[in-house]
């Protein structure tokens, strides 16, 4: 009894035994065969990760740039526009890289929806391949960009869409075989996990069976514990050097890498789009093709002595872009160094100064400027009263000389010098000040007529001046001083770009039916000037910087650089006009557009030219001696009885002892002791009544109190025209 009961219950442990052994075994030919899933799974996973998206990604990527700026559909409407073969080249040469790239992908073994997506894609780009002889057709026949267009509009937001479907799909595996990997690896943990747990009460009843699971269970642990950080930390430098591409190209500074042998490794976007060149087609290249020529081999020399020997190097190049243009980049270089220190490749980066360049050219531009607002304020005094007493010196000897003469010629000859002398100091003072003028109606045709009277004793005698208009007067809105400053300036540098060579100067003058297109319509309308020439042209980049000011082509010495800076401002300050056409050996024709103006009847009365006279009595106060002298001498030969100052004080004692003796004084603004207004506003006290004329070779603004009788003239004085003045204001005052 006993022994069957020891027999059953040996049996009965021997079943259990069996039965917990055939469930040992069992339970570890099923933790055995999943973790080996598991490990085949994860192995799976990492395989279609590593290969197969990284495989698409780049694909896609390449899809995109074909699409994007720069690629397949920039190029050819670029091309549609511009007309320029370069960008059909791109074209057809991108074409091909495309059906490559689309070639391979469709090659694989894909999705229904994304080969569709891959379809959509080809088809547009086949549209645009179709329109190319299109849009070659209406280049050749100069059809006009916006009717080429017309004709070879093709709608791609259907392949844009499909793009981005690709990309959708492509980061939907990509995440999908992440979390593969990471469900592999989680359901690995959680088996070898329940392996030891359930083991760890069998090797209760089996330690030998249990200590060999138990080794082989934490070997397991080891290894995917160690799989599963390994990943984790992939992952984290595969999002860091995303995050690190995507600042360096989207970084604002061009970026390039070479190796020590100077070619180039890699280039950023912003590269490409300043210098026009793709990193495919410059990669393994020197950058030799940016160098412009400014710097000196020296300054390479320098360059690779400090890159060799693991400095850096910082300063601005003068670099050129694929389709020639040029831009300033503020570059540093420096040596990139491997974990031994070796030197493994440089690193280039610049930033694009162009526009602040340009800035600072403005800066320097306008203190230019200022400094001649300066210098033309500190000299414009002293140097036309100098003139004026020329020009006063010059007629009176002119009164005296026989007509014909030979020292009436040499007289004539002064004259001109001191208008010209006259017009350098107009020009400063217009250019620093840009005083509008008086704008009032003005026959052109009589200020064309002075201007080449004037210029024919200038220029030379192989040069022919003709002026021919279709109206016998032709009236326009400007100030007459600054149409004279015009024509002296555009004939002058005519004649002088002659030179000594047979030519001709043609001013033309006529109304303009329409108005100008660039400018407004005006009910009065608007007058055309052109002055042309025969001489030896100019070049487009000259014709590019005419109007800027300082700028001459003239040797040194023979131009301020001002002359034409003052004619566009003063145009512009009238509301016309001014352009230029003109080629080498061509000949130059500028042409200006005037405002028109009603004829004016106390201006169509011509001047008379000798100077009216008079009896009266005058009192001259200016603090330059010459000046008072020589205008004393000449009122005195137009019969006026004339009392002439030097020091201000001295002559308002003398006003003040006989108030009513003169009849108009004429008076400097600029004086020492006491300015024109403060003796004016003394001399208006003691008589309220009497005229008074300002004479200055600087105003820096109108008399304040501006009470008539009054008027102003600018120094160097013309005499005739002081003569005339005069004998406006007094006879006006007789008429009162």
């Amino acid at each position: 009894m006993d022994s069957s009961k020891h027999l059953s219950r040996t049996y009965r442990l021997g079943i259990i035994a069996s039965v917990f052994l055939c469930v040992t075994l069992a339970l570890g030919v099923f933790l055995g065969s999943g973790t080996r899933a598991r490990f085949v799974e994860i192995a799976e996973s990492w395989s279609s990760y590593a290969e197969n998206a990284e495989k698409k990604g780049v694909w896609i990527s390449l899809l995109r740039g074909h699409l994007g700026y720069g690629g397949i559909i920039h190029n050819f409407k670029n091309y549609v526009l511009r007309g320029d073969d370069i960008y059909r080249e791109r074209v057809e040469e991108q074409l091909e890289q495309f059906d490559r790239v689309m070639n391979r992908y469709l090659s694989e073994q894909l999705p229904l929806r994304e080969r569709q997506s891959l379809q959509t894609i080809r088809a547009t780009i086949d549209e645009y391949r179709a329109m190319l002889p299109i849009a070659e057709e209406g280049a050749r026949l100069n059809d006009g960009a916006r009717a080429v267009d017309m004709r070879v509009r093709v709608d791609d937001t259907a392949a844009i869409a499909a793009l981005d479907r690709l990309e959708t799909i492509w980061r939907d595996n990509r995440r999908q075989s992440t979390g593969r990997v990471i469900t592999a690896v989680a359901e690995g943990e959680a088996l070898v996990s329940l392996g030891f747990f359930v083991l760890f009460f069998f090797v209760l009843a089996a330690l030998g069976l249990g200590f060999l699971l138990l080794i082989l269970l934490r070997d397991m642990m080891q290894t995917i514990t160690q799989l599963s950080e390994e990943f984790k930390v992939r992952h984290r430098l595969e999002e860091s050097e995303q995050r690190l591409t995507e600042a360096v190209e989207q970084s604002p500074a061009t970026i390039l890498i070479t190796d020590t042998d100077a070619q180039i490794l890699y280039v950023n976007r912003h590269f490409e789009d300043i210098t026009g060149w793709d990193r495919t087609s410059i990669a393994g290249h020197t950058p030799k093709f940016l160098q412009s020529g400014d710097a000196s081999p020296q300054t390479y020399n320098e360059i690779r002595e400090r890159l060799r020997a693991g400095r850096e190097w910082h300063g601005i190049f003068r670099n050129l872009r694929k389709d020639g243009s040029s831009y300033w980049a503020d570059t540093t270089i420096l040596p990139l160094k491997g974990p031994d220190g070796q030197i493994t490749s440089f690193l280039s980066i610049a930033e694009d100064i162009t526009e602040k360049r340009k800035a600072r050219e403005q800066v320097v531009r306008a203190q230019k400027i200022e400094a001649v607002a300066l210098l033309a304020g500190g000299i414009a005094h002293d140097f036309n009263n100098v003139l004026s007493t020329i020009v006063g010196s010059v007629h009176l000897a002119a009164l005296d000389a026989e007509p014909d003469s030979d020292i009436a010629g040499e007289i004539e000859q002064i004259a001109i010098a001191a208008g010209r002398a006259q017009m350098l100091v107009r020009q400063l003072l217009t250019f620093a000040r840009r005083e509008p003028g008086n704008p009032s109606a003005t026959d052109l045709s009589s200020i064309i007529d002075e201007v080449t009277h004037l210029l024919e004793a200038a220029i030379p005698p192989t040069v022919t001046l003709s002026f021919t208009t279709s109206e016998p007067q032709i009236w326009v809105l400007a100030d007459p001083t600054h149409l004279h400053q015009i024509l002296m300036n555009l004939c002058g540098n005519a004649a002088e770009a002659i030179g000594s060579a047979p030519g001709r100067i043609e001013i033309d003058a006529t109304y303009l039916e329409d108005a100008p297109s660039d400018l407004p319509a005006r009910a009065e309308g608007w007058v055309q000037l052109t002055v042309s020439d025969n001489g030896p042209g100019m070049t487009f980049e000259t014709q590019a910087r005419l109007f800027d000011a300082f700028f001459t082509t003239k040797p040194l010495g023979k131009g301020s650089g001002l002359g034409l800076a003052v004619v566009e401002g003063l145009v512009k300050d009238m509301g016309g006009s001014i352009s230029v056409d003109s080629a080498p050996g061509e000949g130059a024709r500028f042409v200006l557009i005037l405002p028109r103006a009603l004829p004016s009847k106390s201006q169509a009365v011509p001047e008379q030219k000798a100077a009216p006279r008079g009896t009266e009595r005058l009192l001259l106060v200016d603090d330059d001696t010459e000046f008072a002298a020589t205008f004393r001498r000449y009122l005195m030969r137009l019969g006026y009885q004339v009392e002439a100052f030097t020091a201000p004080l001295v002559a308002l004692e003398r006003l003040r002892a006989d108030p009513d003796r003169p009849n108009l004084v004429i008076c400097d603004i600029i004086m020492p002791e006491m300015d024109g207004e403060t003796f004016a506003r003394h001399m208006r006290e003691l008589r309220p009544d009497c005229p008074i004329i300002f004479c200055t070779g600087f105003n820096p603004g109108s008399p304040t109190f501006a009470d008539p009788p009054m008027a102003m003239i600018d120094k160097p004085v013309d005499p005739l025209h002081l003569a005339r003045k005069i004998r406006q204001m007094l006879d006006a005052k007789t008429i009162d």
